[in-house]
């Protein structure tokens, strides 16, 4: 670090704390003073160490020209030296300091300046145990041959890996050049070009701005197969066949979401299937979606996860929640479409089996979820959303939930052309709740008041759980699923006896769901031999049915021990260990397993199943 001026950093401090509240209280940035518009990263991966190496380069928008400090977020970030472009077209050193630690924000880093540059450079490295960067040995990868690395940036951990404003407010452009070693090959979510040979570093350039959670990166032994003419997926080599297999369809799905929504705007739709540890289903980074492996099931069942993530393209990625309050804005209106695009490319059948499937769960989510935390929004604009903001898995089905009730009303000839002009109006930009409202009376409710009153469209925003005029999906494949459940608790209808052949992914998923904490032990038995789940390839079905064994007595541990040996995704290894953690006989066993296990998992995922070992 410079020499600093005490003055000149007493200055900055106060400027940086001065002006009030932010309107997005998990970030440190004065992004009403100055904003990021591109960001240039040239950094060394080192496998040995575990850290990223190099520069952030940040262009800057001031906007406040009496404002003279910059304001970044970092997390466990070590700042070597940071330097500002003078008039002059040289590099100057910087005075800077870094605020003290709090634990959900890291700590600000403010950076005094006499005027106001163009351009700022932070030199630095990453900490071992970045929060958004997984470090895998060869051991842990497929071919146990080279090392692995992969980034998850949402929703506050791109300031684990770069000093920049780690906000989805500020959206900015940004290259990057990467030093990588020999053998292992570089993608981001931004122009892969698949002809790289990393000579000279790996080179990337994202045109369309993006907020900093949808930076992303992945380093390991990957291979390339193409899909069609803008969709590609990378993956390990002994995987990629399978990858490349499972999401044939991906071509007709951006076809049907263009057709809905308008024009695909990030010119290519690639993928990256990572490794198993990857602590969520998909990520929708932009240009490059990074995807679990759990999603293989070797007959396309779980596909609508692809068109979930692909779905973000339009809402999250290129009108994007403001802050993480608004986070409906992107979950709520995804799940929505993905449903849309799902019906266009299999069927209504279909389509309704997944949105009951999906309503149910979050009828069977609502007893775990304080009724604060069941509204879409906070009427708190200060609130964090790690102590209070709405539950985030809830956001997803509530939120598509009432924009379903306002297309079933209004009808898709008058629903969709409004919600096309949603995305169309707002492309590229950052919205709130209430810029969305705004558009909703302007553009539908206005000219249609019958649709929804004042006080409904409250309760849906508002109020706790599901409002009583919501019209719950009803899929009779599912019903007929029902009656033989019933019959088959019951002991009325014999295991052998269940007709199953026709059922696809989610009918099993509906099945497994009602019968977890219902079916006794032998029940789950003859099920097992009958059925082979707990030998499933698809992981959603493999999953329920190791819950519901595990809640019934039946001992699946053989089965149960490879998959979260070997699965990393915090849906299903939460779940299940916590599980575990309530039967005193499986308890012991469980903490064994975890602490061969727990290595292999993300970081993420760690702190989450760390929290339910830490309960009593």
């Amino acid at each position: 670090m410079p020499s600093p001026n005490p003055l000149r950093l007493a200055l900055c401090l106060l400027l940086g704390l001065a002006a009030g509240a932010q309107a997005d209280p998990l970030s440190y940035a004065r992004y009403d003073q100055v904003r990021t518009s591109d960001l240039h990263l040239d950094l060394k991966a080192d496998f040995a160490n575990k850290t990223l190496s190099g520069y952030a380069e940040l262009s800057l928008n001031w906007l406040d020209k009496s404002a003279r400090s910059l304001v970044l977020d970092t997390r466990d970030l070590s700042i070597a030296r940071v330097q500002v472009l003078g008039a002059n077209g040289k590099w100057a050193p910087a005075s800077y300091m870094l605020d003290k630690l709090e634990a959900d924000k890291g700590r600000a880093l403010r950076i005094a300046v006499a005027a106001q540059p163009q351009k700022v450079r932070i030199y630095y490295h990453t900490a071992p145990a970045a929060a958004a960067l997984q470090w895998m040995t060869p051991q842990q990868t497929m071919s146990g041959k080279r090392p692995f690395m992969f980034s998850q940036s949402e929703t506050i951990n791109a300031r684990s890996w770069a000093p920049l404003q780690d906000t989805p407010a500020v959206r900015f452009t940004y290259s990057a050049r990467i030093d990588a070693p020999a053998g292992l090959r570089v993608v981001m979510s931004a122009e892969n070009d698949q002809n790289a040979t990393g000579v000279g570093g790996w080179k990337f350039r994202m045109a369309q701005p993006i907020p900093a959670y949808l930076l992303a990166i992945a380093i390991g032994e990957l291979e390339l197969r193409k899909l069609g003419p803008r969709s590609a997926v990378y993956a390990e080599p002994a995987r990629i066949e399978a990858a490349a297999w499972e999401l044939a369809d991906t071509e007709k799905m951006i076809a049907a979401a263009e057709s809905l929504y308008g024009p695909y705007r990030w010119e290519r739709y690639d993928m990256i299937v990572l490794p198993p540890s990857f602590p969520i289903g998909g990520m929708e980074n932009p240009r490059l979606t990074f995807l679990t492996p759990t999603m293989i099931a070797g007959d396309r069942s779980l596909v609508d996860l692809i068109a979930h993530e692909l779905a973000h393209s339009w809402s999250g990625n290129l009108v994007t929640n403001a802050s993480w309050k608004h986070w409906w804005l992107n979950e709520g209106f995804t799940t929505y479409v993905t449903t849309r695009i799902v019906e266009s490319l299999y069927g209504v059948d279909v389509a309704e089996i997944g949105l009951q499937l999906e309503q149910e769960e979050l009828f069977a989510s609502l007893p775990e979820i304080p009724p604060a935390r069941q509204a879409l929004i906070s009427r708190d604009p200060d609130e964090r959303p790690a102590a209070t903001y709405t539950d985030e898995g809830l956001a997803y089905p509530k939120g598509a939930w009432f924009l379903r009730t306002l297309e079933q009303r209004a009808g898709r000839a008058v629903f969709d052309p409004f919600l096309r002009g949603w995305f169309d109006q707002h492309a590229f930009q950052s919205a709130t709740t209430e810029q969305f409202l705004a558009y909703l009376r302007k553009n539908l409710l206005d000219g249609h008041p019958e649709l929804m009153s004042e006080a409904e469209l409250d309760e849906w925003l508002h109020g706790a759980g599901v409002p009583a005029s919501a019209k719950r999906a009803v899929s009779p494949r599912l019903a007929a699923v029902d009656a033989q459940r019933n019959a088959w608790l019951k002991g009325e209808l014999a295991t052998k006896d269940i007709d199953a052949k026709a059922w696809i992914a989610p009918e099993w998923m509906h099945f497994l769901n009602d019968i977890s904490g219902k079916a006794t032990a032998a029940q789950l038995a003859e099920l097992d031999q009958q059925f082979a789940l707990g030998k499933s390839g698809n992981n959603e079905i493999a999953y329920r049915f190791y819950l519901a064994s595990v809640k019934a007595g039946y001992n699946v541990r053989e089965p149960l021990d490879s998959f979260l040996m070997s699965v990393g995704r915090q849906k299903f290894v939460v779940p299940l260990y916590t599980a575990l953690l309530k039967k005193p006989d499986d308890k012991v066993w469980a903490k064994a397993l975890y602490a061969k296990a727990r290595e292999r998992y993300h970081p993420v995922t760690q702190g989450s199943v760390d929290k339910q070992f830490a309960k009593k």
